[in-house]
């Protein structure tokens, strides 16, 4: 009995088999780039992807965010088969856009359409980074334009969901005339006395971040949201100086008068139901 309680006993590790690492389907767990916490996408999911150990905001699809938002059964989406071309010739720019298509079941990197917020008609755009990084091109800015201009004809708030790296280099100046495009469009709504509620997630950047994603009556942001015009590394060789840890995050932007206000993405639909609500009755 003493032998045994002093010898060690040797503990084994199993290393799982191939057809055991098979039989876990992909995609069941996600891992919080913050936390490191490891959840069941499911339960993320029905957190509004939003994670619960750490307040860290996953991103979200243009689909899964309309849902969030809009009142159920109440989407009605514009321009839904409006496609890109290559306008430039840009090599294997066409195979590309074919292979994001399939991978997302969307055909350009913004969703646009309206609805009901809380019983509120609204006209809505939500960008999906999953899309050539939600680079704006010509589609992009048209259906954004288009959209802006329901909103003026049927007299509806317009809202904007930005996810972006900037303007598409596949379309060149093309890509950039977009910046203008949209932001004459908000102007004619802002003179018409329309309101416009920007909302910038991860990331927003670049000719979107400097064109109609700063426009907002009211310019909110998520939490931790990457928001900026040109790279930190660009910006800190021109100036020579050390940028501070938090630069370029809405927490940052907000601190310095960039912003209105952060606001939670479980916050969003109450926060815009009741500023939808004051100027209904303006």
């Amino acid at each position: 009995m003493l032998k045994d309680l002093f010898t060690k006993k040797k503990r084994y590790a199993t290393i799982p088999s191939e057809r055991a690492k098979q039989e876990v389907p992909e995609g069941l767990m996600t891992k919080c780039p913050t936390c490191r916490t490891i959840m069941y996408t499911k339960e993320l999911k029905k957190n509004l992807n939003v994670c619960d150990s750490c307040g860290h905001h996953h991103r979200m699809t243009a689909y899964e965010r309309i849902n969030s938002l809009l009142d159920a059964g109440s989407f009605v989406e514009y321009d839904k088969m409006m496609i890109g071309k290559n306008p430039l010739d840009f090599p294997t720019y066409e195979e590309k856009l074919e292979a994001d298509r399939v991978k997302t079941n969307l055909n350009e990197a913004v969703v646009t359409g309206e609805g009901d917020i809380n019983g509120f008609p609204a006209v809505v755009a939500v960008m999906d980074a999953r899309f050539r990084m939600g680079s704006m091109g010509s589609v992009v800015g048209e259906k954004i334009t288009r959209a802006i201009e329901v909103a003026i004809e049927k007299d509806y708030p317009f809202l904007l969901f930005s996810a972006s790296g900037g303007a598409r280099m596949q379309e060149g100046v093309l890509s950039l005339m977009q910046m203008a495009k949209t932001s004459a469009a908000l102007q004619k709504l802002s003179q018409n006395g329309g309101l416009f509620i920007s909302v910038m997630t991860h990331p927003t950047t670049g000719g979107v971040s400097a064109s109609f994603a700063s426009l907002g009556d009211y310019n909110f942001a998520e939490p931790g949201a990457l928001i900026g015009f040109a790279g930190r590394r660009i910006i800190e060789q021109t100036i020579r100086q050390e940028l501070p840890d938090d630069f370029q995050t809405a927490e940052f932007l907000l601190k310095h008068g960039q912003l209105d206000r952060v606001v939670p993405r479980k916050e969003m639909k109450k926060m815009i139901t009741t500023i939808l609500d004051i100027h209904q009755h303006a």
